[in-house]
């Protein structure tokens, strides 16, 4: 983080020094450090700011299936029976408000083999890049709150649609959670339907691909649970196993 934020002010500063002489060149330091700032804040998977895992390391046909924005009272039930009966194991990236509102449902996966991440406590979307270094804190303190009062201490952690903040690495870091992203996600409310979502997810297939879904009322109801059904059958049809990995496995 504090190189990018040392080539920004840099930027600025040389952009003060030639500018006068050579506009051009001027706007181009003021701004550009600006363009490569806002590319590690922005895109899920940069790695400037924050070290966001995209792959684990293993020699077996195994993904990561990663599940965000639960529990869901409709969903999780059906998500947890669906993996039951293709022996696959997932991790839930829940949003604290959700897992507060549910705790049994927070049991419930962990009963069932499966791993609980933490995934923001409000989930803010738009706001979360911006967010001070109190809001961020409370972000990651009240999902831990809410996971704790559920039985779970998490260690890993994914940002909303993998934006990032300033204040988040030094966040992540005293808490001991590693940040997650994906190899390939089903963009749910892209065009197309099932089909679609779970060529996007599986797109690019190989051993050691994160794979992101997405549970709860944001799903479009034909979409809901049914692309995971797809993605899943697909998955054993080419012999892959869903797998939780250890620590020691994640890879950029």
């Amino acid at each position: 983080m504090w190189v990018l934020l040392i080539i920004n002010l840099a930027g600025k500063a040389a952009a003060l020094l030639v500018g006068w002489s050579a506009p051009a060149a001027g706007l181009a330091l003021w701004f550009g450090p600006d363009l490569l700032l806002a590319y590690h804040i922005f895109v899920p998977n940069a790695q400037g700011l924050v070290r966001m895992h995209r792959r684990f390391a293993t020699a077996r046909r195994e993904v990561w299936l990663t599940l965000d924005d639960g529990p869901d009272p409709a969903d999780t039930p059906q998500i947890l029976e669906l993996l039951a009966a293709e022996g696959a194991h997932a991790t839930f990236f829940v949003i604290g408000e959700r897992a507060a509102a549910h705790p049994a449902l927070i049991r419930a996966i962990v009963a069932a083999g499966h791993e609980v991440a933490h995934h923001t406590h409000t989930h803010p979307l738009a706001t979360f890049w911006c967010a001070s270094p109190g809001r961020v804190a409370r972000e990651l303190d009240d999902g831990l709150a809410a996971l704790r009062a559920a039985g779970v201490t998490p260690t890993r952690f994914r940002p909303p649609a993998g934006i990032k903040s300033l204040w988040l690495p030094a966040a992540l870091r005293a808490r001991a959670l590693t940040s997650v992203g994906w190899s390939a996600r089903g963009l749910e409310h892209w065009p197309g339907g099932v089909e679609a979502v779970a060529a996007r997810t599986l797109r690019g297939l190989a051993p050691g691909a994160i794979l992101l879904l997405h549970e709860g009322p944001r799903v479009p109801a034909a979409i809901r649970v049914h692309a995971l059904r797809r993605v899943l059958e697909r998955l054993r049809e080419q012999g892959y196993q869903c797998v939780v990995p250890a620590a020691g496995q994640l890879a950029d």
